[in-house]
């Protein structure tokens, strides 16, 4: 059923030195090689954790990362799904970010135009609290359905709000054929294990309507792995695609694809098809081959330690010099950096723009999280930015209450 990279030397990749063998959740192959493992991370980066203690004390769980050597997915091995609390307190939002208020909407009208999205019916799994549907069905006149166990109406200000039914569950085979006309999953796919089960249930719930569009959004692991960007890196995300990993799996599960692109300084990887059977469609122009990626993982495992020691030095140096210093971005990027650093003491505040994650901890590090206009009082000399697609912004707003601090971006 799922597909492997035919140009794929397997012989090779169990050659470049990776460890361990487990079979893909993928593809089902065998030929998988463990590269990277991190004990005892928060399961949970998002979760609000109302106290210091419970903020330290919450459940840990392991990252060991493997590669396949025949269809290039990368999952976390050690994952156990039992560990994790998706409710009404998991607050993943964004949408308090211009920035990303600017693109949802540019991405909604980008849909919109390209599959004549107007007046249709909408489905979005992993809805969150319903801000990308409500846009969809807000700017095409369209009517839709959102599951996500973390939905709250009152959160929901949208005029289309009344045309979205709202299910505060998983999306499951249990609510039977989809009977829609755009199928939405951002942001979900990696915080699932059984990646390509999820993904036929999805062809088998769409069935036969082959005009009906699925559109999925996860991180670009290419860009990851290029960048040791190890704050991208957390046990919620369980699984990490690449743009040939990610359309493989879709073509082995029945979808033809449309296209497989990159938007968001390249940080999402997004992929557009409808039902078919193209099992042997020559891959389009941005998937990458399984050597490839694999290079990029050697890449990474090279650079690793020098990229966290690199920056354990710029916050010893900053403690040595009493600078004060705060993160700036208190979501998963957050809480991967300051846990794979070891960072407690020497930061003592993550700024927010999320009013509903003020007066809340981080996990793992037990740091308040403050509003941005703390900062007023407590004028830092530098500030570490989580995401550098945000430093406009950030400065904009640094300038605005008369501060000027060292600005440092991952």
């Amino acid at each position: 059923m799922n597909q492997r990279d035919p140009n794929t030397n397997e012989e090779e990749i169990g050659r470049m030195g990776f460890s361990a063998q487990k079979t893909c959740p993928s593809c089902s192959c065998k030929n998988t090689s463990m590269f990277h493992r991190v004990d005892q991370v928060p399961v949970h980066s998002v979760l609000l954790m109302t106290s210091r203690d419970m903020a330290l004390n919450y459940p840990k769980g392991d990252i060991a990362l493997a590669l396949c050597g025949g269809c290039g997915f990368i999952w976390n091995t050690a994952f156990d799904a039992r560990l994790l609390e998706y409710s009404t307190q998991y607050e993943e939002t964004q949408a308090f970010s211009p920035t990303f208020a600017t693109f949802h909407q540019q991405l909604a009208a980008s849909l919109i135009e390209r599959y004549d999205l107007r007046k249709k019916v909408v489905l979005e799994i992993g809805c969150g609290k319903g801000d990308f549907i409500s846009l969809l069905c807000q700017m095409g006149e369209n009517s839709g359905i959102g599951f996500d166990p973390a939905y709250i109406s009152t959160r929901n200000a949208s005029p289309a709000k009344d045309r979205v039914t709202f299910v505060q569950d998983f999306y499951s085979e249990k609510h039977g054929p989809c009977g829609a006309d755009f199928v939405c999953c951002k942001m979900t796919l990696e915080h699932i294990p059984d990646t390509a089960r999820f993904v036929a249930m999805v062809r088998q719930a769409v069935g036969d309507r082959p005009e009906t569009v699925v559109f999925f959004q996860v991180p670009d692991t290419k860009r990851i792995l290029r960048e040791v960007a190890f704050w991208d890196i957390y046990y919620e995300h369980c699984s990490y695609f690449g743009a040939g990993s990610l359309a493989r799996m879709f073509r082995g599960c029945g979808f033809d694809i449309i296209n497989v692109y990159t938007e968001y300084a390249d940080q999402y990887l997004m992929l557009e098809a409808r039902p078919g059977n193209e099992t042997h469609r020559r891959p389009l122009a941005a998937e990458e081959n399984v050597a490839s990626l694999a290079k990029d993982v050697k890449h990474f495992c090279r650079e690793y330690q020098r990229k966290v020691e690199s920056w354990t030095r710029v916050i010893q140096e900053g403690r040595k010099k009493a600078l004060r210093m705060v993160v700036w971005g208190s979501g998963s990027k957050g809480v991967s950096f300051l846990t794979t650093l070891g960072i407690r003491d020497e930061i003592e505040y993550v700024v927010d723009i999320n009013p509903h994650k003020h007066g809340k901890y981080m996990p793992g590090t037990g740091q308040q999280i403050v509003p941005p206009t703390f900062l007023q009082e407590y004028r830092p000399d530098r500030v570490i930015v989580m995401n550098s697609i945000y430093q406009d912004e950030i400065a904009r707003a640094l300038r605005e209450m008369g501060l000027s601090p060292e600005l440092l971006p991952l």
